[in-house]
């Protein structure tokens, strides 16, 4: 029987990339997204005339379309990605944020609790809920040490407060209800279909074209980063055989400094794409953003050990193919450059503490 999969932000960086996995080992896909600016359809165009592939344009937080889709699609299984989710943005703008990520995971929750009390064994003891959330809910770490599904959450960012808050209310469904819910928490994605505005598309394509390349502070803060791939993958594992209640976090085992992350992505354009002087030459160093987190690292140990997961991805593997993927594909990142986003500093507050 075919597994059905209700996507959420299915049409943004990491939703492209479960929808292009599920659809590609046969299971039924519907995609639901409200095409915000990160949204892109095109991310999609591999599958998009799949027959085990359909796209709803929806607001998760419409919870009678929400319902609607429940009732037409009947899943098996629920990925909920859709999030507002760029810290910076979350600084100036942080009402989407809690809308989304918040009402939008209660109205998720409720929909997808209605639905699953309607369900007969062994359907209803199937289904499941995988809410996929962000390391940054449990704040910045010292030099030593790594997250782990109990560390304590301590959000610095609207952002991350925001999935926090999210994050609770699907462990409280889970307690209060029985719901059958997992929780996911990654650390930083990189790779194609990856929304310009984010450290590492932002750093490429300004290369390209000669533009400066913004570092905040000196570059020292670390991140875990993540193929993108290797985290669909592990979605799709967690979502299917992650035990109900439970947390796992996602993490590529990939620390780098921020300043080193853009120094390779410019010897890498150095060799593939020389220019006068070297890329590295463009690096500009910019005031800090606002609670700025130091370091991040996830400790990926109970997905490796309970559900045989591993990155397949090293970091230096995965730049290289990101940066080329890039080089290579024009056709998607030009239009967003050109119409939604330029590459300006967002998240600059004014000195005395308004919005600039």
């Amino acid at each position: 029987m075919q597994r059905k999969v209700l996507v959420t932000g299915g049409a943004g960086f990491i939703g492209s990339a479960v929808c292009r996995r599920l659809v590609g080992v046969g299971a039924s896909v519907l995609n639901l997204d409200a095409l915000t600016y990160a949204g892109n359809v095109q991310s999609l165009a591999a599958i998009d005339n799949a027959p085990n592939y359909r796209f709803a344009k929806v607001d998760i937080c419409d919870r009678r379309a929400v319902k609607e889709a429940f009732e037409t699609f009947a899943p098996d299984q629920v990925i909920h990605l859709a999030a507002e989710s760029h810290v910076d943005r979350s600084i100036t703008g942080s009402d989407a944020f809690i809308q989304t990520n918040i009402v939008g995971t209660f109205s998720m929750l409720e929909a997808a609790r209605a639905y699953w009390q309607t369900l007969k064994a062994p359907r209803r003891d199937a289904f499941r809920f995988l809410h996929v959330s962000t390391d940054e809910v449990y704040g910045s770490l010292g030099d030593e040490g790594a997250f782990v599904e109990e560390t304590p959450y301590d959000p610095s960012s609207p952002y991350s407060a925001s999935k926090a808050a999210a994050d609770h209310l699907v462990s409280a469904w889970a307690r209060t209800y029985g719901f059958p819910a997992v929780i996911s928490n990654c650390s930083n994605n990189y790779g194609p279909f990856h929304f310009p505005e984010k450290l590492i598309p932002l750093i490429i394509l300004n290369a390209m074209h000669g533009k400066p390349l913004p570092v905040y502070g000196a570059g020292s803060n670390i991140r875990d980063w993540l193929y993108v791939d290797d985290h669909a993958r592990a979605l799709d594992l967690i979502v299917t055989r992650g035990r109900i209640g439970e947390k796992y976090n996602v993490g590529g085992r990939n620390e780098r400094r921020n300043i080193d992350v853009v120094r390779r992505i410019c010897a890498i354009l150095d060799a593939l794409r020389p220019r006068p002087s070297p890329h590295e030459s463009l690096i500009a160093f910019v005031a800090d953003r606002p609670g700025h987190d130091q370091r991040y690292a996830i400790d990926a140990t109970k997905l490796e050990r309970e559900l045989d997961w591993r990155a397949l991805e090293t970091f230096e593997t995965g730049i290289e193919k990101t940066v080329r993927w890039y080089l290579d594909n024009e056709w998607w990142w030009r239009p967003l450059r050109e119409k939604v986003y330029a590459g300006e500093r967002l998240g600059v507050i004014a000195e005395a503490g308004t919005v600039a």
